[in-house]
């Protein structure tokens, strides 16, 4: 949120455009849809939360079925849209229902992993972990659309913070919780490791493994003939989760990374900043980002 706009009743005050507003860094950085792939590298570092982990494990639809996955994923990637893009109403909509959402993720620890013993409870409405799986959604995705789409001044970085904190009221965190800068970002994440708060257990792992090779299987069979390009696709996410992984965490997982992981994940970013940004608004653009985009234009 940027300095000068402030919080009224649920959602910002801004009507067009979410928590910050239009032409904010949130609406340049979060229109992009390449920036899906920026997803899977900031799963992979929520779960070496144990805590995280084991409430994705015991309670998301994550773990019940490739369909059920896809959804979960549509679901999120649409709140982000409408806390960036929606009207006041949508934005509030959105908020209510990842609440609604974290109403029902709650439990123990099975298994003792890192600093926490197992019987550990854990809420998805906790703010310590909910300030962890934002840190790594605003560690990663300045972090992808540089890598895919092409420079973000530390101007916009350091916008796009301001704006992600107004989530702070929405989501039930304490106000300051979130970080507002890079500095106070990485101070954060290191002083977690540090804590030994993070640490890549058995749930990590069985969770990395089902969103990194989900079966084909699970395709309707008239789809079946495209598996060669599903698979390819495939191994393309897969490089760009793991390969944009702090080295430390990529080792702790278990993943295997070699000189020649890392040209093609050059290669792959290289050619990706040259298209992407030369590609029409339809196929470059989420729906929901074009049609703010139309409704300030109707504006101005």
């Amino acid at each position: 949120m940027s300095p000068t706009m402030r919080l009224t009743g649920d959602v910002a005050s801004d009507t067009v455009g979410g928590l910050a507003g239009a032409r904010s860094a949130a609406w340049r950085i979060n229109a992009e849809m390449v920036l899906l792939l920026g997803w899977g590298r900031a799963i992979l570092m929520q779960f070496s939360h144990p805590l995280v982990a084991s409430g994705v494990a015991q309670h998301s639809l994550f773990m019940k079925s490739p369909a059920l996955r896809r959804q979960r994923l549509l679901q999120t990637v649409n709140a982000m849209l409408a806390l960036t893009f929606g009207t006041r109403e949508e934005a509030g909509a959105a908020a209510r229902g990842i609440n609604a959402i974290h109403d029902h993720v709650h439990g123990t620890l099975e298994q003792t992993t890192g600093r926490f013993a197992s019987g550990t409870q854990y809420s998805a409405h906790d703010p310590e972990l909910l300030r962890w799986v934002h840190a790594t959604l605003m560690d990663s995705f300045p972090l992808t659309y540089r890598r895919l789409v092409g420079p973000l001044s530390e101007a916009d970085v350091e916008g796009y913070y301001q704006e992600a904190s107004g989530l702070e009221p929405l989501l039930g965190i304490p106000d300051g919780y979130l970080p507002r800068s890079r500095d106070e970002l990485d101070a954060y994440m290191r002083e977690l490791d540090a804590s030994g708060a993070l640490r890549v257990g058995p749930a990590a792992r069985g969770l990395a493994a089902t969103l990194l090779d989900p079966p084909l299987t699970s395709w309707p069979r008239v789809l079946w003939p495209l598996a060669p390009v599903y698979r390819l696709a495939l191994w393309w996410a897969r490089l760009l989760a793991v390969g944009l992984l702090p080295p430390g965490l990529r080792a702790e997982y278990g993943f295997r990374w070699t000189r020649g992981h890392q040209l093609a994940l050059d290669l792959l970013c290289s050619v990706s900043r040259r298209v992407v940004p030369r590609l029409p608004g339809l196929l470059r653009y989420w729906p929901a980002a074009r049609k703010a985009f139309r409704r300030q234009e109707d504006r101005s």
